[in-house]
């Protein structure tokens, strides 16, 4: 007990030496320390953080972590805190690295901050923490009393696991003076010794021998093992066993099965009986070796009891006896070569892993950092790692076995929003064995597309007295972006130099793009509105299009024809046309012209003659609304033809307004006169206009009347054509046709005569006064401009029956 504490006390103060005496150093990015095995756990084995030169932060604030190697024990551990090495295992040199000269532990550190590794090397320096030790507590020796001195005879070997100086350095024998030790050296520093005869023995004097072997090591403090020989003196034995060969090499294969013999030993002895019966044992070999094969002591076969695996070990060798019956004996090497095989598959370790990243992410971004590992040796231990071709990354070799998975080029979301890595490590062995690793990543949208509209342009059309609010049409634009970068409000462009502003008109839904009317829209003022819809979308910044609508107004028979010619009187009498008695069937007697507001076949216009005082004596052109004679007048035809004119456009319902004109049928205007005295004035109930008209008209004759008595004495004597004077009757042939445009709509007399005729009834005798005027007319309603002419007086007696202004238009 009191020898395992100064053991402890040694390793301790031998830890604290070590730990002061080696530096770290950093070489192309590798760490590299020395510790003592067998400290404590939690035992301080460098500074990181300090040497990587990230002082003055946490180590998690680096995303530092250890990579540990597949399939090992993690014997260190990154303090999160203080960033300091430090054991979390206990460390056994020999266990870990066996007899190798020097034990190295590899891992490498990862800085994900700058997605860097740092590659690690911790070696284990070697205590003496292991005493000699022999295979067995005690040892069997024949020795013939004829064995001469100077007589050698093989002893069991100690082993121990320590290296160096801290391993077997000498060996010492007591018990009797007449042996002693030969020792000897190999090539590897490994010491045997063998018993040496001093003296002759005599069995008959003492036949049994009790000696103790001890081995000691050369460590600090120096421990050593020992082993009880037993020699028991024989008779004579004269020849010794002889192996057919001095060292037996063997090669197998790893997976050899248990119980296969892997090897046949044999040794030859001259001797009869008893002293030439030879029995075969294991000698130099060591625990882990024993516990692998079997020797048949009798057959000197070599059996197969445990499992090779040339990763952990590719060679074996140790030494078989062969001893008599009298105690001699001869020893052989075997050396078993174990061959490698592919039976371990690539080992792939995903050390580092991202599962999202942007679709604007650079090419050369780090996606995951894997370890690629294979136990076997040689061609079987190569490893390759692969991705299918047709992805956008690649694997890049960094160091030793790591492989970094990167972004080969930019990224689209809208083509693949996923991916599914499959990383292949394929080994070169025949047959090849491999081992893949599914990565998934899913690619982050970014605002990177704008909205986009179905169509070019929009072209919609709306019936004009819509309800207010009526939706006019909607239009859609898509976005392939993902969520908020995808959601798409719309709104319309308003010119700001429009008047009234668009807003007035028109409103969108921001989230359908369903465009209303805000206000009964009319086709006489709007026929068409263009403007602008845009669809912006979620993103930060936003992305925005514009696309341009027309929306056209459809008319809707919504408007009454609208007569121009012949204009109703203020006074709701009807307008008198004059035809001539003489007139040919095909006469023009007048023309009705009217316009309609709507366009198309709303506004087209048709005229029909509805009544007539006769029926089949005037005609209507359908389309024209010219009014014809359809015969030649005859003595039975009324002077007063009372006519109905129907204007109907072609909407759906058609619409039609309708007009009153009296023709008066006579060849001379003294004809007129005579006649219109039994041309009845309308009767209706009297009201004061028709009273105060029938004042102004009387007033307006009397001063006509007396300016065409001084225009005709004037004239009288200037007066060229008697006949005229004497026959009393007015000829109507220089009389010009009125003269008009009616071609859709626009219709605008150019010239008309107005020959007004007024008629008072103040005496007996009436006076006719008869002026013509030159009038000029358009659509626009401007006044009538009349200038006058020669005046033509007819007078005579005409008996009225009421006071009477007749106007008579003469075209």
């Amino acid at each position: 007990m009191e020898n395992r504490k100064d053991i402890w006390s040694y390793k301790e103060g031998l830890l604290q030496c070590l730990i002061m005496m080696n530096s770290w150093k950093m070489i192309s990015g590798q760490l590299h320390y020395s510790i003592p095995e067998e400290v404590h756990k939690g035992s301080f084995v460098g500074n990181v953080v300090k040497d990587l030169g990230i002082d003055g932060k946490q180590p998690v604030d680096h995303g530092l972590r250890i990579i540990p190697n597949s399939g090992t024990i993690q014997y260190f551990e990154l303090n999160s805190n203080s960033g300091h090495l430090q054991t979390c295992e206990r460390i056994d040199r020999e266990e870990i690295c066996g007899r190798g000269e020097k034990c190295v532990l590899k891992f490498q550190i990862l800085a994900e901050s700058k997605l860097k590794l740092y590659v690690t090397e911790i070696e284990i320096m070697d205590i003496n923490d292991n005493a000699p030790s022999f295979l067995s507590i005690g040892w069997e020796l024949k020795i013939s009393e004829t064995s001469i001195p100077g007589s050698q005879f093989f002893l069991p070997e100690a082993q121990d696991p320590d290296l160096g100086t801290n391993s077997i350095q000498h060996y010492q024998l007591t018990g009797s003076n007449h042996f002693s030790l030969e020792v000897q050296s190999s090539q590897n520093g490994a010491r045997s010794a063998k018993l040496l005869l001093e003296k002759s023995l005599d069995r008959e004097e003492q036949s049994v021998y009790d000696l103790i072997l001890t081995a000691f090591d050369g460590g600090e403090p120096i421990r050593t093992g020992t082993l009880q020989i037993h020699i028991f003196v024989l008779d004579a034995n004269d020849n010794v066993p002889v192996f057919s060969q001095s060292i037996y090499e063997v090669n197998v294969k790893e997976n050899m099965p248990k119980g296969s013999t892997v090897a046949t030993v044999t040794a030859l002895d001259m001797d009869e009986g008893i002293n030439g019966e030879v029995k075969y044992s294991f000698q130099k070999i060591t625990k882990k070796d024993s516990q692998k094969f079997m020797l048949n002591s009798t057959t000197g076969e070599i059996i197969l009891v445990g499992s090779l695996d040339f990763e952990i070990s590719s060679s074996y060798e140790f030494e078989v006896q062969a001893m008599d019956g009298g105690g001699l004996s001869d020893r052989s090497k075997v050396v078993i070569l174990v061959s490698d095989l592919n039976d371990n598959a690539p080992e792939l370790a995903v050390t580092f892993v991202i599962n999202s990243v942007p679709e604007n992410s650079p090419a050369g971004t780090v996606i995951a950092i894997l370890n690629a590992q294979d136990r076997d040796s040689g061609e079987n231990g190569e490893v390759k790692c692969t991705i299918p071709s047709n992805l956008p990354f690649r694997l890049k070799k960094t160091m030793d076995s790591f492989y970094s998975l990167e972004t080969d080029r930019a990224l689209d979301r809208e083509q693949l929003p996923t991916y599914a890595i499959t990383v292949t490590a394929v080994d070169d062995g025949a047959p090849p064995l491999s081992t893949s690793v599914v990565i998934s990543l899913q690619v982050l949208d970014t605002n990177d597309n704008p909205p986009q509209f179905v169509e070019s342009k929009y072209t919609s059309y709306l019936l004009e007295n819509n309800p207010k609010g009526a939706s006019a049409f909607s239009l859609t634009a898509s976005d392939p972006d993902w969520e908020e970068n995808a959601r798409i409000t719309y709104s319309i462009v308003d010119n700001q130099m429009r008047d009234p502003p668009l807003s007035s008109y028109l409103s969108i839904n921001s989230e359908t793009g369903t465009v209303y009317a805000l206000s009964s829209l009319d086709y006489e003022e709007i026929q068409e509105i263009q403007f602008q819809v845009k669809a912006q979308d979620g993103g930060s910044p936003p992305l925005s299009s514009n696309v341009s609508v027309t929306l056209f107004i459809l008319d809707q028979n919504d408007n009454v024809p609208e007569i121009l010619y012949p204009s109703p009187p203020a006074d709701g009498s009807t307008g008198i046309e004059l035809a001539p008695r003489s007139s040919e069937a095909g006469y023009l007697v007048t023309k009705v012209v009217a316009v309609d507001a709507d366009s198309g076949q709303n506004a087209w216009l048709s005229y029909q003659l509805i009544r007539a005082t006769e029926p089949g004596l005037f005609t209507v052109g359908l389309h024209t609304g010219e009014i014809r004679t359809a015969r030649l007048f005859l003595e039975k035809d009324a002077l007063k033809q009372i006519l109905v004119v129907l204007v109907k456009d072609n909407g759906q319902p058609p619409l039609s307004a309708s007009v009153t004109l009296t023709v008066v049928l006579a060849d001379s205007i003294p004809e007129v006169l005579s006649d219109l005295s039994n041309i009845s004035a309308p009767v209706g109930p009297q009201s004061d206009l028709t009273f105060y008209l029938v004042i102004a008209v009387a007033f307006v004759s009397c001063l006509f009347f007396a300016f065409l008595l001084v225009l005709l004495a004037i004239r009288l004597h200037r007066w060229r054509n008697s006949k005229l004077l004497e026959s009393g009757s007015v000829h109507f042939s220089g009389v010009p046709v009125s003269q008009f445009v009616g071609m859709d709509g626009v219709r605008a007399f150019l010239q008309s005569y107005c020959h007004t005729i007024s008629l008072t009834r103040d005496s007996r005798k009436s006076h006719c006064n008869f002026h013509e005027e030159n009038c000029s007319s358009t659509l626009t309603n401007q006044p009538l401009s009349c200038g006058g002419s020669d005046p033509i007086l007819a007078c005579g007696d005409l008996n009225l029956k009421n006071d009477e202004q007749i106007l008579v238009k003469v075209s």
